[in-house]
């Protein structure tokens, strides 16, 4: 079995902005499947040498195991446990068309499915860092399709397979 990515790294970057993701995802409703649209940093060892120093933004992770859900999640170090770092927010019938964005500025990174606010996460990083870092430098796309693991595990003869992410468009602004 493998899985898939879809990556701007290399060609395109940036720090800030909006960037969009218009797709639907495979109609499975059984553990098996995870679907990422995700931004990478582009120097990913800048604020540290392990992950999530450097930070890393989660704009929607869906699992087949729970369908109608969407989680995105702001990675970073906080100095103290940060609560505004993820959401689990519902997006519908996974297998018709949804929006997914995040709008990135200096001061925060506020998700937003079909139009509707998922998460705002103003963060704060630990020491020796300082706000707007790790978020300070150009991130690139990702958009992912594996094999679940965990309580999502693949399940051989259950998961459907093949299983298709259909991706419409990609968008970045300034």
């Amino acid at each position: 079995y493998t899985s898939g990515m879809v990556t701007t790294a290399g060609n395109f970057s940036q720090a800030y902005g909006r960037f969009e993701v218009r797709a639907r995802l495979s109609p499975a409703k059984v553990a098996g499947l995870q679907t990422s649209f995700w931004l990478w940093p582009v120097d990913s060892v800048k604020y540290g040498p392990t992950w999530p120093w450097s930070g890393e933004i989660d704009i929607a992770e869906m699992y087949s195991l729970f369908p109608n859900l969407a989680i995105p999640y702001s990675h970073y170090v906080p100095p103290l446990v940060d609560l505004t770092v993820t959401n689990a927010c519902f997006i519908g019938d996974p297998a018709q068309f949804h929006t997914y964005a995040v709008q990135w500025t200096p001061t925060n990174i506020t998700i937003i499915y079909d139009g509707t606010t998922c998460l705002v996460d103003n963060w704060n990083p630990a020491a020796p860092l300082h706000k707007p870092q790790p978020f300070d430098q150009p991130f690139f796309i990702a958009l992912t399709q594996a094999l679940g693991i965990g309580l999502n595990s693949f399940l051989p003869n259950l998961t459907p397979l093949p299983a298709v992410t259909q991706v419409d468009y990609v968008r970045a602004w300034t």
